[in-house]
């Protein structure tokens, strides 16, 4: 290793950053993972408060809505994770064949531009949009003569609103790391292939994609290792405190966060977040197997 850091030390020290980084912000807290475990009491601290055993664990579970939140979690995160791979693929693509430069980058920027905004200025556009009384949508239903639809009272619509937001939000960006993997491709074999007589849908077919196939294994592996985690922001903001949406709407970090302002239960929360986690870091360690099982060079390990 003390070779490694003399011939390498310039790349080393740029690793220090990151590596304090996760050490403090990662790492270190997990220390406070005991939690899960205890009965928290704010004039003994963390370690301090006694052992609750697993009664943390029992109350999340007794809640009546742990099978609720968890099959809602991971069916909005599969879907999340299909679409935006089947989007953020075809916007590489597209982008990646556009012949004009001015027009690539314009493009590009227009799709990068959602990423920037906070949920809660895309919450607001979202209410703007759906609000029953003086929302867009319903604005231009009454003047097609249809009646007004109340989204908000509606659960059935909200699968198919949070997915088109979360896409819009993150394709553009998302589908940067597919668009370099596609340039980093060597354009003799699309000049080969072109003289050869393929048209642009099969130099697409057999150059593009298979090429691509470890970059797009690996972002998967990463996406499926968060399968059990919420995206608090978007469905926080977007939905809300409206009870009538919770069945369709909510997950395991709305719904612990939501408990933890009712009932102030640090250690509640606390195991539900490691469950959390040791359910993802297994399923990763399951969908990385069976990837190396197949095919050994595209596993992350």
């Amino acid at each position: 290793m003390i070779k490694e850091f003399r011939k390498h030390r310039m790349l080393f020290l740029m690793m220090v950053p990151s590596v304090v980084y996760f050490f403090l912000l990662c790492y270190l807290p997990m220390a406070g993972t005991v939690l899960a475990f205890k009965s928290y009491r704010f004039d003994k601290g963390i370690f301090g408060s006694p052992w609750a055993g697993l009664d943390n664990f029992e109350f999340f579970f007794r809640s009546g809505k742990a099978l609720l939140v968890t099959s809602n979690t991971v069916l909005y995160n599969a879907a999340f994770i299909v679409s935006g791979l089947v989007l953020q693929l075809a916007v590489a693509i597209v982008i990646a064949e556009m012949g004009g430069k001015f027009v690539r980058k314009a493009v590009q920027s227009t799709l990068l531009f959602p990423f920037f905004l906070s949920w809660v200025v895309v919450g607001a556009i979202v209410y703007n949009l759906f609000n029953y009384d003086y929302g867009y949508l319903n604005v231009l239903l009454k003047a097609m003569g249809l009646p007004p639809q109340d989204f908000y009272s509606s659960p059935g619509w909200w699968k198919y609103i949070l997915l088109f937001f979360n896409n819009w939000k993150y394709v553009g960006y998302n589908s940067l790391v597919y668009l370099a993997a596609i340039i980093g491709i060597d354009r003799s074999l699309y000049e080969a292939a072109a003289i050869d007589g393929a048209n642009v849908f099969q130099r697409i077919r057999r150059i593009t994609l298979p090429l691509i196939v470890p970059t797009t294994v690996i972002m998967v592996l990463l996406s499926v290792g968060n399968i059990f985690r919420g995206n608090f922001d978007l469905f926080y903001q977007l939905v809300g405190t409206n009870g009538l949406l919770y069945d369709a709407t909510d997950v395991i970090d709305t719904f612990v966060f939501r408990s933890l302002l009712g009932s102030q239960d640090i250690g509640m929360s606390a195991a539900t977040g490691l469950y959390q986690s040791v359910v993802c870091f297994v399923i990763i360690l399951v969908t990385n197997a069976v990837v190396r099982k197949v095919q050994p060079d595209y596993s992350l390990f």
